[in-house]
Formats: C-alpha cells, sequence, structure tokens
C-alpha cells in the first residue's frame, strides 16, 4: 500500500495536499498506537503484582497487591502534577525542566498517560523487592518521592529539552529507547538502596551464614504474572517507534527475541553450574531479557538483541547468587532482574549498534550514562527511604512479619480458609477494635 501511494504521488497527483493529508493521517495513526501501547504498559502493572505477590508468601498476598494497584494511583497523580514537568519541561540548564506541570491541553496528553505508566512501573519495580515487611504508608510515600523527583529528574538527562538544549546526557548521544535505564535501572537500584535500608526479612540469613529459602506462595500466579509482563513490554518498548513506524517490525521483534534467549541463558547457567533448573530463575531470565534489550531494542539487529538476551538471562542467576552472598534480601530479585540487566543493557546497546559495531566512544558515552543514572538512583533512594524511616519508620514489627502483613496492615486475608488457628485468634481478638474504629 504504502508502495502504491508512493507511485501515485510521482506520477503527478495533488502533492502538497496529498503529502499533507498523508502526514496527518500517519500522526493520527502514532498517536493512536501510542495510546494502545499505553494501555500495554498499564497491562504490566496487574504483571508486576501477580509475579510479585505469587513469589511471596500467602500471608503477604493482599500487601504486595495493595502496594501495586495503589502506587499506580500514586504515581500517575504525583506525575502528572510534578514529574512529567520536571521531565519533559523547558530544560535550559540540562539537569531539569521547569514547565509543562500539569498538562492538559493538545494532542501531546497521550504521550503524557504513556509516560505516567512508565513511572508507575519505576515504582512498582521497589515494590517487590521490600515484600513482606515494609509497612504500607511509608511504602506510599516513598512512591511519591520517587515519582515526583528521582524518576523524572535522571529522566530529563536522557530524554529532556529539545535538540538544540537537550539534557546532558541526550547531548551525549546517550542511547535508551524506552527506558533500560531510566526506567528499569532506576528502579533497580532505588529497590536495592530500600532493601539495604530495610534489612532482610525475618529468618533470612542464619547466623552462620547460611541462606534459608522462602518459597512464594503461588509460582503459577507468577508465572502467569511474568507472561504479561512479556506481553505488556510489547507496547513498554514499541511505543518508542518513530511516527512512520519504519523501526516498529525490529523493535517489537528484538523485543521478544531477547526475552527467549533471556530464558534460553538462565536454563544453561543452571545446567552448567549443575543445579536444578528453577521457575523462578527462568521467568526471571525473560524479565531480565527484556529490560536488557529495552535501551536498545531500535537501534540493534535482531541477532545482537539474541545476544544481549543471552547475556541477560545469565546475569539474573549470577545476581541472585551475588545477592545472597552479601546477605542482601530481594524477595524477587528486582535488582538483578531490573537494576543489573538495565546497566548491562544500555552498554550492549552501545557495544552492539547497528552499523557501528563496538566503536569504544559509543561504548563509553552508554557507560557514562548508565552508571551516572545508577549512581544517582541508589544515592537519592538510600536518602529517601532512610529518612522515612527516621521519621516514621519502614520496617513493619517483627511479631507482624510473622503473623503477616496481610491482617496486620489491611485487617483482611488474601486466604482466609488456610488461616492458621493463631490468627484466627488475632483476627477475633481484634474484631471489637476494629468495630469501634468504625
Amino acid at each position: 500500500m504504502r508502495r502504491f501511494i508512493c507511485s501515485a504521488v510521482a506520477l503527478g497527483a495533488p502533492q502538497p495536499a496529498f503529502a499533507s493529508s498523508l502526514a496527518d493521517g500517519t500522526s493520527m495513526l502514532h498517536m493512536v498506537w501510542v495510546a494502545v501501547c499505553a494501555g500495554l504498559v498499564l497491562l504490566m502493572q496487574p504483571g508486576f503484582a501477580f509475579l510479585e505477590s505469587g513469589l511471596a508468601r500467602a500471608k503477604n498476598a493482599v500487601n504486595v497487591l495493595m502496594k501495586n494497584f495503589t502506587d499506580c494511583a500514586i504515581a500517575s497523580v504525583g506525575y502528572w502534577t510534578i514529574g512529567f514537568g520536571l521531565m519533559f519541561g523547558v530544560n535550559s540548564t540540562g539537569w531539569f525542566g521547569f514547565s509543562g506541570f500539569m498538562p492538559s491541553e493538545g494532542t501531546g496528553l497521550v504521550n503524557v498517560l504513556y509516560q505516567t505508566f512508565f513511572a508507575a512501573t519505576t515504582a512498582t519495580i521497589i515494590s517487590g523487592a521490600v515484600a513482606e515487611r515494609m509497612r504500607y504508608l511509608p511504602y506510599l510515600i516513598g512512591t511519591l518521592a520517587v515519582v515526583v523527583l528521582i524518576y523524572p529528574l535522571s529522566g530529563s538527562w536522557i530524554w529532556g529539552g529539545t535538540p538544540e538544549a537537550p539534557g546532558w546526557l541526550r547531548g551525549l548521544g546517550f542511547v535508551d529507547a524506552a527506558g533500560g535505564v531510566g526506567v528499569h535501572a532506576v528502579g533497580g537500584f532505588i529497590a536495592l538502596a530500600a532493601v539495604i535500608v530495610l534489612g532482610p526479612r525475618f529468618g533470612r540469613f542464619g547466623r552462620d551464614g547460611g541462606v534459608r529459602q522462602i518459597p512464594g506462595h503461588s509460582l503459577p500466579l507468577a508465572a502467569l504474572g511474568a507472561f504479561l509482563l512479556w506481553i505488556g513490554w510489547l507496547g513498554f518498548n514499541g511505543g518508542a517507534t518513530e511516527q512512520d513506524f519504519s523501526d516498529l517490525g525490529r523493535i517489537v521483534l528484538n523485543t521478544h527475541l531477547a526475552a527467549s534467549t533471556g530464558i534460553i541463558g538462565a536454563i544453561l547457567l543452571q545446567v552448567l553450574r549443575g543445579r536444578p533448573v528453577l521457575a523462578t530463575q527462568v521467568l526471571n531470565g525473560a524479565l531480565g531479557g527484556l529490560v536488557g534489550i529495552t535501551a536498545g531494542a531500535k537501534s540493534v539487529e535482531p541477532s545482537s538483541a539474541a545476544v544481549i538476551g543471552l547475556g541477560a538471562g545469565v546475569i539474573v542467576v549470577l545476581g541472585s547468587a551475588l545477592l545472597h552472598r552479601l546477605r542482601i534480601d530481594d524477595v524477587v530479585d528486582a535488582f538483578p532482574v531490573h537494576g543489573l540487566c538495565g546497566v548491562y543493557g544500555a552498554i550492549m546497546a552501545g557495544a552492539l549498534f547497528a552499523g557501528d559495531l563496538f566503536n569504544p566512544e559509543r561504548v563509553l558515552t552508554q557507560a557514562i550514562g548508565a552508571f551516572a543514572v545508577a549512581a544517582w538512583a541508589f544515592g537519592a533512594g538510600w536518602f529517601v527511604f532512610k529518612s522515612i524511616d527516621l521519621m516514621i519508620g519502614l520496617r513493619a514489627p517483627t511479631e507482624h512479619e510473622q503473623s503477616g502483613l496481610d491482617y496486620t496492615e489491611h485487617h483482611e486475608l488474601g486466604y482466609p480458609e488456610f488461616m492458621t488457628a493463631r490468627t484466627h485468634r488475632a483476627v477475633e481478638d481484634a474484631a471489637p477494635a476494629r468495630a469501634t474504629a468504625k
């Protein structure tokens, strides 16, 4: 069809008007596509909710779901109010914008929605890492700080400004198509800071240095979440296509290939190490591959995307083992998946840039950008969560952690038919107090 249109123009059709209407039609189609992609990115929220709640114990399922459900709302309002302006407003300094707060007019509002769900994704990455011991309200305060300050400031460095007055990383030529660093590495390194401030779950590590496995309550639920994330990622990366859609095929194929080879990389490493092939590692291998390709989704060849995904699957498995060795308790391995694979993917996007392989200047630029953003996210995240901890406390009391945060934080249970006798007594004892409070 496109070839036919071009031929018609060449044969003497009314070119200016035709070209104008064609451009308007392409622009409208692109706007609709971005809106569809925004919906796919929103689909990632239940994906994260299922993955994280499935990898947590049954007594914390409601708490994890509530954090995912409400951080989307908090992030959306906070980002629309302040974050979007800081990220995409007039950026004369190269560090942050100072206009465009609370946007309310124009066709660009579709992009505002799309970007809003990116902010929500950044916050949601943290919820899985801190599951089973962070209190609900302090978590939401941390979410607000992430989406109105930490995420939009680094995002303005990567994507903000204009070609004439860009954000400082954009000006260097840093490439991040859809947020491998800007979203995922930011979320992963904030998550690392948060779990360090929190400390490990009760009983996670023994005094002898041993690691106690605390399995989640539903691997099928976690697998469903991973599948939803895989589907949603096609919109997460696909929305970064150019207005003429010339690179859309490459973006979505690269995204899928990297997820597939991420699984293969995770399986191969476990087999080579003589370990059982764990479903949790395989699921995270797919997610690591998706994170790894996000920065270079539109700038590398499919064969390179397959290589990037393979390496990401290996990094996920090794990164999980590293956390255990360092006695850092990340419930869903958010840091290896999003933090490490985000940085790795950005550097590989420079090394395997189509038509300019292994250009040392490009690789150096990618490394500078990735490590600068990671350092900012970790440092700012540590400051935010440490401040919240000092002011109102982050961590649930030990007895609440042992009983489960579903009831102690929300007075509800995800699986009431499986309550223990102890929990049953706690519910009954608290019933008069709840009635009085109402």
